[in-house]
């Protein structure tokens, strides 16, 4: 497998992503309107894979206003639908966000991935799946729920 080459979030201070919005630094653009911006990853997962950000810099989901995030969402579900109806090999899609450094965040203005999937493309995600009591689900359940509103 090839090794990955870490690519710079910033260049000479500025956010790479707002240089690709700003038109100074290139990009294959698939998708575009007033709020959101949509073109190949640089480093792709596989062929056709896909990064939504909006054009206005947000470093993370929650510093996204929840309408914009609905409409990157929509975008990313409407490219998911055209990557199955090229010839690319696409036999399935993941629609994936890191938020954070924990979750994987390397570029820190928000992005939504949309990646073509098919058998054997080696792409993994892994994690302890383990079973839990329900009494642990309902009392992470419920912490949660108090917090929808703050």
């Amino acid at each position: 497998m090839a090794r990955r080459v870490a690519l710079p979030a910033y260049v000479d201070g500025e956010c790479v992503f707002c240089l690709i919005v700003d038109g100074r630094a290139p990009a294959s653009v698939v998708y575009s309107d007033d709020a959101l911006l949509a073109f190949m990853d640089l480093r792709p997962v596989t062929t056709g894979h896909l990064l939504v950000i909006p054009r206005a810099h947000s470093e993370g989901l929650a510093d996204l206003p929840a309408p914009l995030g609905s409409r990157m969402f929509s975008v990313g579900q409407s490219l998911a639908g055209a990557l199955r109806r090229t010839g690319l090999r696409c036999e399935g899609v993941n629609i994936f966000l890191a938020d954070g450094v924990a979750a994987g965040q390397e570029i820190f203005h928000v992005h939504l991935h949309v990646i073509p999937r098919y058998a054997g493309d080696g792409f993994r995600l892994s994690a302890d799946s383990r079973v839990r009591a329900r009494s642990e689900l309902d009392e992470v359940a419920a912490g949660i729920r108090s917090k929808l509103d703050a």
